[in-house]
């Protein structure tokens, strides 16, 4: 079991084969804590190689990779700082080929499991690319980021976003793809089909070898007044899944909570695959409402958890072939990706507790929203960054400030 890259994979299912909870009566939750400064991801290459990538900020930012202990989350090596450019969290991943991949601000960059660089490249735009996903062949395909980042606010209409294929021994540009509209949201992808998340629409684009091109397939899904744009997609059964009212991010000052400028409800975003067919399906009704992150899909059971990190509700859904129920909700200040345990249906989200100034892990049932286990991480502020699981019954979790294990015990 290993979690190579963020969400576990490139349709952001956020579980990975041979991960385990099964948090069972009388156990309970045990988390250690270090302050790290910025983290973003944690993949896991082997139950021994667990690695972080880092960031600082501003316009001219760099990144760096730490390997650190599994278990006590100590430093036992770390790169050199990698050229960056314009921050925003970017993402990494352990290749195929054994070794690792970063891309943040406007560049790219391979290392070996030394941590040593083999190869860099400058991306195209001076504006950051928020990481990328790796296609079967092993290329990688990026984007650059269209919105607001802090200190840099912007309005609509964003400038449109470039997709860019990089092939993995020198980080040759080998392919571009210029969309019409601009993308904030991270790419999803299954097999050779990449999803885009645009202001307004859903694209899918085909990655043919050599090429990408459009099949011409599109979705349109901002369709209501107040509502704005969407973040990253969930591609499970066969629709795609997401969340919007994306807008307003870039004022996190800690927490999401409050932030939102959106007037229309934060809705959950169903869209066929085939057909193309959306259907919006409201959180909690309410206006000011904001997200940064995906929902979570459960093929299994049937069920989506989508939040709203404006208002502070999680909800979960069940679904068929034609409809969207919601069946539970929770007050819950969540704002980051999620985890799934599908052989027994427990998920991982968040709590931040406002008035203490923690950031607790909350474990549920996914098909009742009951909750299973909880408990105080060392972040100081709301995650909303990337988690990952473990293998010895663990997972790790990040925040802005501190990264985590969390442990069955």
């Amino acid at each position: 079991m290993t979690w190579s890259t963020e969400d576990g994979g490139p349709r952001r299912l956020q579980w990975v084969d041979g991960a385990r909870l099964a948090i069972a009566a009388g156990e309970t939750l045990q988390v250690t804590s270090r302050s790290m400064m910025v983290v973003t991801m944690v993949v896991v290459a082997s139950p021994d190689d667990v690695f972080v990538l880092c960031h600082t900020g501003g316009d001219s930012a760099v990144s760096w990779v730490e390997r650190v202990h599994p278990e006590t989350l100590e430093t036992l090596a770390t790169s050199e700082h990698l050229a960056g450019g314009p921050a925003w969290p970017g993402g990494t991943a352990v290749h195929s080929n054994g070794d690792i991949y970063v891309v943040f601000g406007n560049h790219a960059h391979r290392l070996n499991r030394s941590l040593q660089v083999v190869a860099s490249r400058e991306l195209p735009r001076i504006r950051p690319y928020n990481s990328f996903v790796v296609l079967p062949d092993g290329h990688l395909v990026t984007k650059d980021f269209g919105g607001s980042r802090p200190g840099n606010e912007m309005e609509e209409p964003f400038a449109p976003t470039q997709l860019v294929v990089l092939e993995p021994t020198g980080l040759n540009i080998v392919a571009t793809l210029d969309l019409p509209e601009a993308s904030i949201a991270r790419l999803s992808a299954n097999e050779n089909d990449v999803y885009v998340v645009g202001t307004s629409s859903l694209w899918r684009v085909r990655w043919d070898g050599e090429s990408l091109h459009s099949d011409g397939w599109r979705a349109e899904y901002r369709q209501l007044q107040g509502q704005t744009y969407g973040w990253d997609v969930v591609i499970a059964d066969t629709d795609a899944w997401f969340l919007d009212n994306g807008e307003s991010t870039h004022k996190f000052a800690g927490t999401l909570r409050g932030v939102g400028t959106a007037t229309a409800p934060l809705h959950l975003v169903r869209v066929n695959l085939a057909s193309g067919r959306v259907s919006l399906h409201e959180i909690c009704g309410l206006a000011g409402g904001v997200v940064a992150n995906p929902p979570l899909v459960d093929e299994q059971r049937q069920m989506v958890v989508g939040f709203d990190s404006g208002n502070g509700v999680l909800a979960g859904f069940s679904y068929d072939e034609t409809k969207v129920r919601k069946v539970w909700s929770v007050e819950q200040n969540h704002g980051s990706h999620m985890l799934l345990y599908p052989e027994s249906g427990e998920f991982v989200s968040a709590h931040y507790d406002q008035e203490r100034g923690v950031e607790q892990v909350v474990v549920r049932d996914i098909s009742t929203g009951r909750e299973i286990a909880r408990a105080d991480t060392g972040s100081p502020i709301q995650s909303v960054v990337f988690p990952a699981c473990g293998t010895r019954r663990d997972f790790y979790w990040c925040s802005m400030l501190s990264l985590n294990r969390v442990t069955v015990v």
